[in-house]
């Protein structure tokens, strides 16, 4: 491909790229495919000459497209938001025919110091302390990095050498090996898997601590586990606060949490990444409070802040990629206003289904609906509950995914795309309430509709659907 196709096919790509998301919500938003579809659609091998660009995007539509989970289809409702814009996409072009790889400030200064004033931008926009701005007196700042897994990592992996080097300073003769044996960190028992993931790695025991009745970290708790670990002999070092945890949005209260760990020595690292984006909202803004006690933060502005991924904070690789020109497209073309009406109009949608939820008395919500996140389920068994998820994922109109909580199957569904409006999450809750009659139905002839039955299972069926059975 030279230069004169790359013009021609660069402008009918955008073409189709510009009507794969104008009509996404035509395409089922979920493939119906067994694992290993693709593998009898293509060759075993790689072709020896050189094949044509024609054939090359029939076969998107004939092998990759109907494999595809459409995120940003408006019909998306599962896990949490894959941000995507357009001017993210521009930037995304741009960043590839630059091709830097920006290991150091020599490698490509543009990119390395672009890096940091966004970053800066961002810290402002989420009214972060000074400490955490590079361009202060302060030490702080940050980079981009690809996830939130690594950026959980790369902290724990500092809180680590932090801890080795103070214990080593009371006691030099302790070795490094010795020190890291007794190394113990914490995080919630709704922290995502990738706080764990980071413990394996970094060859550190890491805790669980119980949460209260809204799924939160509470100061009472930790501060017992630690003494129980401190007379254990064990050295507390670590303790991850999730802000918007993965099941339900549930906040740790970081105003406890905080001064404990500064008391402790203990390093405070914040995981905000689905919910740090609404941090920049001045009403969100307070959920935010007691970051001044952490030691490091971070969120994923690929998530809900309108910048396709991959762009979180903090980093591990030396090299990486132009990421911030996303960044300083997106917070150009949208202003802050602009990503603040966004983030708004997701939570009113939420609210807007929590709202149709509660006036089904068939259904219950299990969490409180702070966000974009809402947890509900229907009154009943979790067998109940898992044959809905069941056909809803089999009709493939609207994909979910479920959670558990205090042991319940729960089904969460969270306003993901961009393009999401009030017509779509009324669509969305008609088909689930369709999908609920039938489910019950179903049940209803199973049990041959006798009352004794219908009352063992705490329902029955009648005209308008599933109904509580009082008594």
């Amino acid at each position: 491909m030279d230069a004169a196709e790359f013009r021609r096919r660069g402008k009918e790509m955008v073409d189709y790229v510009a009507d794969y998301l104008e009509n996404i919500e035509k395409r089922p938003v979920y493939p119906d495919l067994e694992p290993g579809y693709l593998r009898s659609l293509i060759p075993n091998e790689a072709p020896l000459e050189p094949e044509s660009y024609e054939d090359i995007i029939k076969d998107v539509e004939r092998v990759i497209m109907p494999g595809v989970t459409h995120w940003h289809s408006p019909y998306f409702f599962a896990y949490f938001p894959a941000a995507s814009s357009y001017p993210a996409m521009v930037a995304d072009m741009l960043c590839g025919a630059i091709g830097c790889i920006g290991f150091s400030w020599a490698a490509s200064p543009a990119c390395t110091e672009l890096e940091t004033v966004m970053l800066d931008w961002l810290g402002k926009m989420l009214q972060l302390p000074e400490c955490f701005i590079a361009g202060t007196h302060g030490r702080g700042g940050g980079v981009i990095q690809g996830t939130a897994s690594e950026a959980t990592l790369i902290s724990l992996l500092a809180a680590r050498c932090k801890a080795v080097r103070r214990v080593q300073t009371i006691n030099a003769k302790k070795s490094e090996s010795e020190i890291l044996s007794k190394l113990v960190a914490y995080t919630s028992d709704q922290a995502h898997s990738s706080v764990e993931r980071a413990a394996l790695i970094g060859a550190v025991m890491m805790r669980k601590v119980p949460t209260d009745n809204r799924y939160a970290v509470r100061r009472e708790m930790l501060k017992k586990m630690v003494e129980e670990d401190k007379a254990a002999g064990l050295i507390p070092f670590y303790f991850c606060a999730t802000l918007g945890t993965t099941p339900s949005c549930a906040f740790d209260h970081l105003t406890e949490l905080g001064p404990l760990c500064n008391e402790e020595n203990m390093w405070m690292h914040i995981d905000a990444a689905y919910a740090g984006s609404a941090f920049i909202c001045p009403e969100f803004r307070p959920l935010l409070n007691g970051v001044e006690f952490a030691d490091s933060f971070n969120f994923n502005p690929h998530k809900w802040l309108l910048v396709n991924f991959d762009c979180s904070h903090w980093q591990i690789p030396l090299g990486r990629r132009f990421r911030s020109l996303k960044m300083w497209f997106v917070f150009r073309m949208y202003g802050l206003k602009g990503l603040q009406a966004h983030i708004r109009k997701q939570v009113a949608l939420a609210k807007e289904f929590e709202s149709l939820v509660r006036a089904d008395k068939r259904f219950e919500i299990c969490a409180e609906v702070v966000l974009g996140l809402v947890c509900f389920r229907l009154k009943g068994s979790n067998e109940l509950n898992q044959e809905l998820l069941k056909r809803i994922t089999k009709s493939r109109e609207i994909h979910l995914v479920p959670c558990q909580l205090s042991g319940r199957f729960v089904l969460r569904f969270a306003i993901c795309a961009r393009t999401t409006e009030s017509h779509h999450i009324q669509q969305a809750w008609q088909h689930i309430t369709q999908l609920t009659f039938d489910v019950c139905l179903q049940l209803f002839f199973f049990f041959r509709c006798s009352v004794r039955n219908c009352f063992q299972m705490n329902i029955c069926v009648i005209h308008g659907g599933l109904h509580e059975v009082s008594g």
